[in-house]
């Protein structure tokens, strides 16, 4: 089955975009690459208990499996050994993709307590947007019963293009949720 989001960008926002943006060739229109999702762990990587409670929890979020990240060298000031556990990490694209921001747009980030909006203002060089969840359990494949500890969650969104510009418009007509200039 082809993810609703994916229809929606091919039939009507590669138009509106080539459109507002005065791109003739379709194929230079700005698109959504992958979607990187990053846990941090810090010291709670040492429990192998409740590093399979949070490998759950993040594959439930994204729909697969997530990857190990481990230490690169030794830091006694962090307390970390080379091959330490220090979090999870995902890297999403094609369907489950547009499956995974089509939850986050419209089920996960409104049921943030107080939400006003996202930074639109939080791409880096490259034209990438990433923001960060104080709460992983905003979203409602998580069994709130079950989790011991709220965590923290990193989102990387990559694009294909390099203009900030035409990253924003791309967003934009994703109904991403950026906060109005004098609404913050």
């Amino acid at each position: 089955m082809i993810p609703r989001l994916k229809t929606i960008y091919a039939k009507e926002i590669v138009p509106q975009l080539s459109k507002s943006l005065g791109i003739q060739n379709l194929m230079k229109v700005p698109k959504i690459e992958k979607i990187v999702l990053n846990m941090g762990l810090g010291l709670e990587g040492n429990d192998n208990k409740i590093m399979k409670i949070i490998e759950s929890d993040l594959s439930n979020i994204s729909g697969q499996k997530p990857i190990i990240t481990l230490s690169k060298k030794s830091i006694s000031n962090f307390k970390t050994r080379i091959k330490m556990p220090l979090g999870l990490k995902v890297t999403l694209r094609k369907n489950n993709m547009y499956y995974f921001l089509d939850r986050l747009i419209n089920m996960a980030l409104p049921r943030i307590k107080d939400f006003r909006g996202l930074n639109p203002k939080s791409f880096d060089e490259n034209a990438n947007y990433s923001f960060g969840i104080k709460e992983h359990v905003i979203f409602p494949e998580v069994n709130f019963d079950k989790v011991d500890k709220v965590r923290g969650l990193d989102i990387t969104i990559v694009t294909n293009t390099n203009n900030k510009n035409e990253a924003k418009a791309l967003l934009d007509s994703f109904n991403f949720p950026f906060f109005k200039k004098g609404a913050r």
